[in-house]
């Protein structure tokens, strides 16, 4: 199994390589504020604005749609936010999708960026980031690739 796994991750990176770019990863931290906006049930909708501080050094608004069930910690959401940014040096916008779960408490994010959004320096940025809450503040991890 960890041969099976280890051959996928040379797989991806050689594939990144030959696409014109190498998988990097960076992390820092992002403050966020949250607006609600008038919503429709059985969903609510907010607003989202953050501001990111490390590699990436910019700023994001966004729209998320959320729904909770009758079931204690379960829920889901969906949201769009476009950043713009410089990315370890690079500026440019760029769009991310999130796609989250919770089923009774347990959590599952996934957050791409969007393919082909970049623009300026991060033209053809492809990645996935990370978004982990510890002690109330917010930590992204972003794993990439530009040509």
């Amino acid at each position: 199994m960890k041969r099976a796994i280890s051959l996928l991750l040379v797989t991806a990176c050689v594939a990144a390589h030959a696409a014109g770019g190498h998988t990097m990863e960076v992390s820092g931290t992002f403050d966020i504020n949250m607006t609600p906006q008038p919503d429709s049930q059985p969903w609510g909708r907010q607003r989202l604005e953050k501001v990111f501080h490390g590699p990436l050094e910019g700023a994001s608004i966004g729209e998320m749609l959320a729904v909770r069930t009758a079931v204690k910690g379960s829920a889901g959401y969906v949201a769009l936010e476009q950043v713009t940014a410089t990315l370890e040096g690079r500026k440019g916008t760029f769009f991310l999708q999130h796609s989250g779960l919770m089923e009774k408490g347990t959590p599952a994010l996934t957050v791409n960026v969007v393919p082909d959004s970049g623009t300026g320096e991060l033209q053809g940025l492809k990645g996935t980031m990370t978004i982990r809450v510890e002690g109330g503040k917010h930590y992204y991890g972003l794993t990439y690739s530009l040509p």
